[in-house]
């Protein structure tokens, strides 16, 4: 029976606990992307300052890594189910904030500066800290552990999905408001939508069954808590090896934080085309998931992950040189088919390899390593950026991609060599 379950690709989606933790997690993921797209054109339309968009970024990643940790104790000793509810409530309030200072088409932004933006952001970045292990925890106690593959396969889609659709959303709507209204208010209507969204995610959580963690092994100080997560995964080869390709691609090969640049000065699209660009990523690893969950990447899981970090890196590439609209698109697109490979991997072998009284402070470390990496990422894009200009700083990302993929490829012989 379980051989039966592993074979069918539909198998998660037969688990109604799974289909509602999936629905929260698409509103979620889709109203954040709507309201970041939109946040940063805003924000470069102020500024017209390339470092402006990478602060972003770091705004949103330095309180996370703080925090990240502790957040992975927390999901291992507190109710996770409950973090995640005031968690999510949190994130509401900080950009329930970001939409009440675009009123006036964000004169008080305009007037102090976008700090008022950098701290918002900020907070969201704890609330994501505290929320982002206890999601992760949560999946394998709504799954049985020969469905880990599979769930991680369909929960990447789902979270893609939301990912495509939401930039493109926002950029759609965003610009045909922008048209039709002034003063602010369609920055307020697009974000209300956004309010919405998160709104919707956290009711969908809330029908959730599961309320309490299982059972810790043993009572542990803090300390010897968060010291056990790290010990754990810096002993663990495949891990650490998954975990850092994953990192450092994200970290240099990251171009989405300089798509307003690209978008503007390049491409010279407007706020449509920059949705469309965003979304190109997230396309591409929903037509990769779709694969993926009739073609599982499992078997030579080392040798797959190596291929795909290295096309990762030559698509990077590419769009840094392409002057063109569609062969952007299509670059952003195998980013993100190559990258959907990288995750479904990397979680497998996270859920796999990790005792159930640890997913918390794992899940915290694979947090600050990969999460946190988008927005170090995009501080690194757009500082490069600055110094380098904007196509020889994406240019130098994707190459040191490559460098990372051979690097790992001679250091690590168990991660080339792994099969789940």
């Amino acid at each position: 029976m379980d051989e039966v379950k592993r074979n069918d690709p539909y198998a998660v989606l037969r688990i109604a606990e799974f289909r509602n933790f999936q629905l929260s997690r698409f509103s979620l993921t889709f109203g954040i992307q709507l309201a970041e797209t939109i946040l940063g054109w805003k924000v470069y339309e102020i500024t017209h300052d390339k470092l402006a968009l990478g602060l972003i970024g770091l705004s949103e990643a330095l309180p996370f890594i703080l925090t990240a940790l502790y957040s992975g104790h927390a999901a291992d000793t507190y109710n996770r189910y409950r973090i995640v509810r005031r968690t999510m409530f949190a994130m509401l309030l900080c950009f329930a904030g970001i939409t009440a200072l675009m009123f006036n088409d964000a004169q008080l932004l305009h007037t102090v500066g976008i700090w008022p933006i950098y701290f918002l952001i900020g907070c969201s970045g704890i609330a994501r800290a505290f929320m982002a292990p206890c999601l992760q925890s949560i999946v394998p106690q709504i799954l049985p552990r020969e469905l880990y593959a599979n769930g991680a396969t369909w929960g990447s889609n789902v979270w893609q999905t939301a990912a495509v659709t939401g930039p493109a959303a926002g950029g759609i709507i965003y610009g045909l408001l922008k048209t039709q209204y002034h003063n602010g208010a369609a920055e307020i209507a697009s974000f209300s939508i956004a309010l919405v969204l998160l709104g919707v995610s956290w009711y969908a959580f809330s029908r959730l069954k599961v309320r309490e963690n299982p059972p810790k092994e043993k009572i542990e100080t803090l300390l010897e808590s968060l010291k056990g997560g790290l010990r754990f995964v810096f002993n663990k080869q495949e891990m650490l090896s998954a975990i850092s390709l994953d990192l450092f691609a994200v970290l240099f090969g990251g171009a989405v934080a300089l798509l307003p640049v690209y978008a503007s000065d390049i491409l010279h699209t407007g706020p449509a085309g920059l949705g469309l660009l965003r979304s190109a990523p997230f396309l591409g690893s929903v037509v990769m998931g779709l694969f993926l969950a009739f073609n599982p990447p499992t078997l030579n899981a080392g040798r797959n992950l190596l291929i795909a970090v290295t096309g990762f890196g030559l698509a990077t590439i590419g769009f840094a040189v392409s002057t063109s609209f569609a062969l952007s698109f299509v670059m952003l697109f195998l980013t993100g088919a190559f990258d959907n490979v990288s995750v479904v991997i990397r979680q497998t072998i996270l859920q796999v390899m990790t005792p159930n009284h640890m997913r918390g402070r794992v899940s915290a470390v694979n947090q600050i390593f990969i999460s946190s990496s988008n927005e170090i990422g995009a501080f690194e894009s757009g500082l490069a950026a600055k110094i380098m200009n904007t196509v020889p700083s994406v240019i130098f990302g994707g190459c040191m991609t490559l460098v990372v993929v051979a690097t790992t490829y001679v250091l690590a012989p168990k991660m080339r060599k792994l099969k789940l």
